[in-house]
């Protein structure tokens, strides 16, 4: 077994150019929301290069590349679209022609989460040059629309596309960890309303401004109220954003709306959430609206598939077979223990096995810190580290845990199927 993963170990640092020159160009091509078909080309392109079985393009335009024939089988995820840039005079570099040295790869996209589909393809690469197909088919998923709607894209893989893996492994960075939860959330917007009026006599109007005023003090209040999970940290509530409508900056203001970011920590729903929010006296005195917000915007295809802004929490358990598979490939290429984490932010998964009970865990090149951040980067040797993994799973999986796990994971999915 020692020299199994030595070759796999071997095969991943021969490659290491190869998949950053990949890196490099797919960060080279901005693919904010919306906007990532060449991306999506150029990864097709690669896929091609180094020999997958087929390459699909779905509908919404999610790529979706196999490797392999047999009957287990497992997908690896990794969102291909980014967030924009911000303040360039933040960044010491082009963020698009980036940077590179011996060690570090740098731009938009680096750890979030260009780096992870660089991995995933070069795995298949991998299996592929030294045989190790055997009874699983793998499916590295290029996925668009992540990072404005998380799981989106997974509600249509998964609803229309009619697959449905055994497991996913999300790429998201983890900075050498394995990470098997994070918390929810949902998008919640708080509107009240008033009746305008010139603004040299405000008495005669409503000022909907004044209405949201205590609403604020009292949503400040209740996140100190929310609660917490040992592992995945405590439930949260900050207001994003704040907008109004009056007929001049010299009126009353006649309506004034906010925007939630409502943080779910174990036990918690959408629906618990925006009962809390309902419920404040604040609101009910001022007749304030509490909505879930929608997603109705189209992929690069002009696909659009309207959801709600809510996102469940998931959690997979540290001796699943699915995590167990994932720290016996640790241990088996690096000789160490793993340690076992969490993400903060939000990944695909809150579809995958937040919706539909499909297992779920993470281990992805870059860290969670570059995420959205200026100069942002990750590390040429995650990048091989995270491909020799992606190559190894399938293999320990099929060997040590599929038939521990199948039966239950069919009955697990087919409940969430039927109750979406």
């Amino acid at each position: 077994m020692d020299e199994f993963f030595t070759k796999v170990l071997e095969l991943a640092q021969k490659y290491q150019q190869e998949m950053s020159q990949f890196l490099r160009d797919m960060i080279s091509l901005p693919s904010e929301s919306g906007q990532e078909e060449k991306v999506i080309l150029r990864i097709k392109e690669e896929m091609e290069k180094v020999g997958f079985d087929k390459i699909t393009i779905d509908p919404m335009g999610n790529i979706l590349g196999t490797i392999g024939h047999g009957k287990h089988l497992i997908a690896i995820d990794a969102h291909v679209d980014t967030v924009g840039v911000g303040n360039l005079e933040n960044w010491n570099y082009d963020p698009f022609k980036g940077y590179e040295d011996g060690e570090i790869i740098l731009g938009r996209g680096a750890s979030d989460q260009k780096g992870g589909m660089a991995s995933a393809v070069y795995a298949g690469r991998i299996i592929k040059e030294l045989g190790l197909e055997g009874d699983s088919t793998l499916v590295a998923v290029g996925s668009v629309q992540e990072e404005d709607c998380d799981g989106l894209c997974w509600q249509y893989i998964i609803n229309e596309d009619k697959f449905v893996p055994e497991f996913v492994v999300i790429t998201e960075p983890t900075g050498g960890r394995i990470h098997r939860g994070q918390r929810g959330r949902v998008e919640i917007k708080v509107t009240t309303k008033g009746m305008s009026c010139h603004g040299s006599a405000p008495e005669r109007g409503d000022n909907a401004i004044y209405k949201m005023a205590p609403i604020l003090l009292e949503l400040k209040a209740l996140n100190e109220k929310l609660p917490e999970d040992d592992f995945l940290g405590k439930g949260t509530l900050a207001v994003s954003e704040v907008f109004f409508t009056s007929p001049s900056r010299c009126a009353v203001a006649d309506s004034c709306w906010i925007s939630v970011d409502r943080r779910l920590t174990v036990g918690e729903d959408a629906g618990r959430a925006v009962e809390q929010i309902r419920s404040l006296p604040a609101v009910m005195a001022a007749g304030a609206k509490v909505t879930m917000y929608a997603y109705e915007s189209p992929s690069y295809t002009g696909l659009v598939y309207p959801g709600d802004a809510y996102f469940p929490t998931w959690l997979i358990e540290e001796d699943h077979p699915v995590c167990s598979t994932l720290a016996d490939a640790f241990r088996g290429l690096f000789k160490e223990e793993p340690l076992l984490d969490k993400w903060r932010f939000s990944t695909n998964g809150v579809s995958i096995m937040g919706r539909y009970g499909i297992p779920c865990v993470g281990f992805g090149p870059g860290h969670e810190d570059q995420a959205h951040a200026a100069n942002e980067k990750t590390w040429k040797r995650e990048l091989v580290n995270s491909a020799a993994m992606y190559a190894v799973i399938p293999q320990l999986y099929v060997r040590g845990y599929a038939d521990k796990m199948v039966a239950h994971s069919k009955k697990s999915i087919n409940q969430n199927l039927r109750r979406t």
